[in-house]
């Protein structure tokens, strides 16, 4: 695959636009949509890519989901319990379509990439109209228009050179106006032994860098401040192009553009590169924060992982990004209860949690993902314990945090502002360099404003401050 053009054929992008304008003038097409996310930031961003499609296809958005005519649920599949709530919601949707037969249902996304998945969540809800994975989301207008001229269930999951396809040109409906997401890169090729996401998102496939360049620039035309760039592992952009342009020079020629904040996520500590960090110190619109994954602190539960570093090469990169950013935000994950993990292997978790001083941690008991390696081990953790393990974790990075934030007060921070804060309806939020949300008078003529503001006080999770 390596230096293959896998993106999707312009002339199939232009098919599939032409048959949005056909379903657009369809009398019996519905009306108002509806869509629930689950997972990642690059679900929310297929999720905006549907929701473009649909209003090309002339449907309209509507917060309300008992009353839309078209309910569509974008799954996730990395934890159980996403599967989980996503079930649970699409069944008490049907009680919505007893009272209204007209409803349609439809759900898409990782869970129903997954070998078997499809043909098993069919079989337990019939009453689901359409299901689509991951790789074939472009072909979502088709699909829909053949749904409502059959009016039986259309099922579509990507299989053979479409499962490795890179579309570009599709519609996307951005919920905020001042920021945007911006996929560079598909897949992942690391094989972590707990992880489902090669299963369902394919192998690594990087977005040609004019395409993302040409974007980005269209994007700060539009009024775009901050760009998150999406991928399961940026620092591995470029290895499948041959070495066309590498993640690090993506980021030198983004900082270019002019765009006032470019973040980033998720990096794999084993591809994350001392180049990569000088570019970082040195950007001028290249925000402080890196989200870098530790998942445990023992070796030996890392090498289980497939994780391929250690404890010692991990902190080294902290150490590394402290070194040239001293205000720098360092975020992770972290997984407890991974099949062997001894009550010293958790240990280890702990003490790397206090060394490291994370800014905050995304925390998950080990659940068994079919078809990945780990689900097959022996020695599974007893949910008591793993409980057990979550909770201590949690405490832990809980002062962690407090302490982070705490160390924040006295310093001016720049917000960008994206709405008011759920706490005061005299006060707006947003984040500052570091990605931290803060808290402060203001009010909607804010939104999307740039704002200094000098850190006060520290809250559980977030910072509050005086404008200046």
């Amino acid at each position: 695959m390596r230096g293959k053009d896998l993106r999707v054929p312009i002339e199939e992008i232009e098919r599939q636009r032409e048959i949005m304008r056909l379903v657009r003038e369809t009398d019996d097409r519905p009306q108002t949509y509806h869509i629930v996310t689950y997972g990642c930031q690059m679900n929310v961003q297929d999720s905006q890519k549907i929701a473009g499609m649909l209003e090309e296809m002339g449907l309209s958005y509507t917060d309300e989901r008992e009353s839309a005519d078209f309910v569509i649920f974008n799954t996730c599949c990395v934890r159980d319990n996403a599967e989980r709530r996503a079930l649970g919601n699409v069944t008490w949707l049907n009680e919505i379509k007893k009272k209204n037969p007209k409803l349609l249902i439809g759900v898409c996304g990782c869970m129903i990439q997954q070998p078997q998945m499809a043909d098993r969540i069919l079989r337990q809800y019939p009453f689901i109209d359409l299901a689509f994975g991951t790789q074939n989301l472009y072909r979502f207008p088709e699909l829909l228009r053949q749904l409502l001229s059959s009016r039986s269930r259309v099922v579509s999951v990507a299989q053979g050179d479409e499962f490795d396809s890179v579309p570009e040109g599709l519609p996307i409906r951005r919920v905020r106006h001042e920021q945007a997401f911006m996929t560079i890169m598909y897949g992942c090729n690391n094989f972590c032994t707990y992880c489902v996401v090669p299963l369902v998102r394919g192998r690594e496939r990087s977005r040609k860098a004019d395409m993302i360049l040409s974007e980005a620039q269209e994007l700060k035309n539009d009024g775009v401040r901050e760009v998150m760039l999406l991928g399961q592992n940026v620092n591995s952009y470029g290895k499948d192009l041959n070495g066309e342009m590498s993640f690090p020079s993506l980021l030198r020629a983004l900082d270019d553009t002019g765009i006032e904040r470019i973040r980033f996520m998720t990096s794999h500590p084993k591809d994350l590169s001392q180049e990569l960090i000088d570019v970082m110190a040195a950007g001028k619109h290249i925000m402080p924060h890196v989200h870098l994954p530790v998942q445990s602190g023992s070796d030996r539960i890392l090498t289980a992982m497939n994780r391929h570093y250690t404890r010692a090469q991990y902190m080294g990169i902290i150490a590394r990004l402290r070194t040239a950013m001293p205000e720098v935000g360092i975020s992770t994950d972290i997984i407890v209860g991974f099949p062997g993990e001894t009550d010293e292997d958790f240990e280890d978790t702990l003490s790397l949690v206090r060394e490291a001083r994370f800014d905050s941690a995304f925390t998950f008991v080990y659940s068994p993902r079919a078809g990945t390696k780990a689900a097959e081990m022996d020695c599974q953790i007893p949910p008591e314990i793993s409980k057990a393990r979550i909770e201590a974790l949690i405490a832990l990075q809980e002062e962690m945090t407090g302490r982070a934030l705490e160390s924040m007060i006295g310093k001016t921070v720049t917000v960008l502002v994206e709405g008011l804060s759920k706490r005061s309806e005299n006060q707006v939020m947003g984040k500052c360099e570091r990605g931290i949300t803060v808290h402060f008078d203001g009010g909607e003529s804010d939104m999307g404003s740039m704002i200094p503001v000098k850190i006060t006080a520290s809250r559980t999770n977030s910072l509050c401050g005086e404008r200046i």
